[in-house]
């Protein structure tokens, strides 16, 4: 299956945690220290939480498309570059507490789009847990 994702960088996550589960009737997917995630059946959502700076208003951090295999990644990356976008390709990165395979394209507003796979779950943010933003934000494309 596939959806889209949004991630948005919150200064009040557990007040997001809890607006996001009465507006769409569902408790998080995923929650570590600092981040949650909503996998939402209908419509079909992966909403993801970072938290961001307090007092901050919520902006994006990034948008994205979850796929159920590499393959699927493998074939989206294909299509981009063939289509004559540049590609930021992953393979085995750890980011959003998940093991992922991952190709990164960047909208002409400089909105940052991944394509990817999760492929088991990962005890760390990402690989560089002391700047989030280098796994999953608008510093990775």
């Amino acid at each position: 299956m596939s959806r889209v994702q949004l991630a948005l960088r919150v200064a009040d996550l557990e007040g997001s945690i809890a607006f996001y589960s009465e507006l769409f009737a569902t408790e998080p997917a995923k929650r570590r220290p600092g981040y949650a995630n909503f996998a939402i059946t209908e419509p079909p959502l992966k909403l993801v939480l970072i938290e961001g700076e307090a007092g901050e208003d919520t902006r994006l951090d990034h948008l994205g498309v979850e796929v159920g295999s590499t393959e699927q990644v493998t074939a989206a990356a294909a299509r981009l570059k063939d289509a004559g976008l540049a590609t930021r390709e992953e393979n085995d990165t750890s980011c959003c507490y998940a093991v992922q395979d991952k190709v990164w394209v960047t909208g002409p507003g400089k909105e940052p789009w991944e394509v990817y796979v999760v492929k088991a779950d990962a005890e760390t943010l990402g690989s560089r847990d002391a700047a989030p933003e280098a796994c999953c934000g608008t510093a990775a494309c």
